[in-house]
């Protein structure tokens, strides 16, 4: 039974943008969700967190000035805007959500989060 599932995935050119969807349960309206990504040969990175009221954000420091979450709490919907992409965000990108209900700070570690979709694929070419 998915309760993650993304969407928005795909090739793009260095330079340019994309913006990944997330689809989550209602169950999960109270915790914190966000992406991780795994590039081939690479441990799982966290990329962005956010809170369940929204003003509580994180972002892995790769990312930080390029990447942007934000969360859409009536139609149960998180979203990675990914603007000024590189080759090195080529990687495999997973939504998650919080292993803990009503936390305020955003866990960055991957085994805080116990709930992860199928991943979706964003490649970027130069």
């Amino acid at each position: 039974q998915a309760q993650l599932v993304e969407s928005g995935g795909g090739l793009a050119q260095a330079g340019n943008s994309l913006r990944l969807t997330c689809e989550f349960a209602r169950f999960f309206s109270a915790y914190v969700v966000g992406w991780f990504r795994q590039a081939p040969g690479k441990e799982r990175e966290f990329v962005a967190g956010i809170n369940s009221s929204g003003d509580n954000l994180d972002y892995g420091n790769s990312v930080k000035g390029r990447l942007t979450i934000s969360r859409d709490s009536v139609q149960n919907m998180v979203y990675l805007q990914m603007n000024s992409l590189k080759p090195e965000d080529t990687a495999v990108y997973y939504c998650v959500a919080d292993r803990l209900a009503l936390r305020r700070i955003i866990p960055t570690a991957a085994h805080d989060y116990v709930y992860w979709g199928q991943g979706t694929q964003v490649t970027v070419f130069s």
